[in-house]
């Protein structure tokens, strides 16, 4: 798979050859190449081979790498060092040519050393306050992530604070509305319930404690959060906390997008970008 990589720092740098070591990218990176040429040879980094696109900033940078995946050229997006709103700028711009009929989602994908199979969580990065039409397309992008990282019985538990419907709650009327559209058809490949709470997702003893009976409730392997807020305090917590270890990527554009955070480890980038592998050889462009 051939990347663009955007790097500025050490780390991301260091990323892009390890990805490349591992034979998951073919990179090309975008930016100052006398800088990146510096970094290269004062952290002893073999860049020999690699493409570079010259960049002035990081804004330029983005739309660079951007109109490199509009043509083709390259078959996915990691960002390096400059913001994430940056580079999401540019894959969501109308004018793009980087969209599908989804909308774009960010899903983390984690290995919590206490679960039995790794965890799907989203959005926690890109939608901060979906619409019921906008989880639909969270949801789905989910699950075409999860059979890519064939996952043969994805179970999908749309997270509230409660899982009963409550008008007061908001998201416990979406994620009602979500496992109803799941059973008309209008979410596919996936068992989806929910409200769920996260105990009775995740805890085979709490669903039953609670009388919950569904092929979700305490197995889902994707947890679906009522916004960014949530999924992002979820995803950070299990990470820093859990020690668990995880693996980012946007979806539902043409090309994957790896958004490495500024403190992700050259591991975790590493990670993701086979996600992204896994995600590119899956599904053909139009419907990614």
């Amino acid at each position: 798979m051939t990347a663009v990589v955007h790097p500025c720092d050490v780390l991301a740098l260091a990323s892009a050859v390890a990805c490349a070591k591992a034979g998951l990218i073919v990179p090309v990176l975008v930016g100052n190449k006398a800088k990146i040429e510096s970094i290269a040879s004062s952290a002893s980094l073999d860049i020999a081979g690699f493409d570079v696109v010259t960049a002035a900033h990081s804004h330029a940078a983005a739309a660079a790498g951007a109109e490199l995946a509009r043509t083709g050229r390259v078959e996915a997006l990691m960002k390096g060092s400059l913001h994430s709103d940056e580079l999401l700028h540019e894959v969501t711009r109308p004018d793009s040519g980087l969209h599908t009929e989804r909308r774009m989602s960010h899903a983390f994908v984690v290995d919590v050393p206490s679960y039995a199979e790794p965890l799907i969580i989203t959005d926690a990065v890109v939608n901060v306050s979906p619409t019921l039409e906008q989880k639909r397309d969270i949801v789905q992008n989910a699950v075409v992530l999860a059979i890519a990282l064939e996952i043969r019985d994805v179970r999908v538990a749309v997270l509230s604070a409660v899982e009963t419907v409550n008008s007061a709650i908001p998201s416990t009327v979406d994620a009602a509305a979500l496992s109803k559209m799941a059973e008309r058809g209008q979410i596919t490949g996936a068992k989806v319930d929910g409200p769920l709470a996260l105990d009775d997702a995740v805890s085979g003893p709490a669903a039953l404690e609670k009388g919950l009976s569904s092929p979700v409730a305490g197995c889902a392997n994707v947890l679906v959060v009522p916004g960014f807020e949530a999924g992002n305090i979820l995803a950070k917590g299990l990470i820093l906390l859990s020690e668990a270890a995880a693996a980012g990527i946007v979806l539902g554009a043409c090309v994957p997008v790896i958004l490495a955070g500024r403190a992700d480890s050259v591991a975790t980038r590493v990670a993701s970008a086979a996600v992204a592998l896994l995600l590119a050889r899956h599904s053909p462009p139009a419907v990614r």
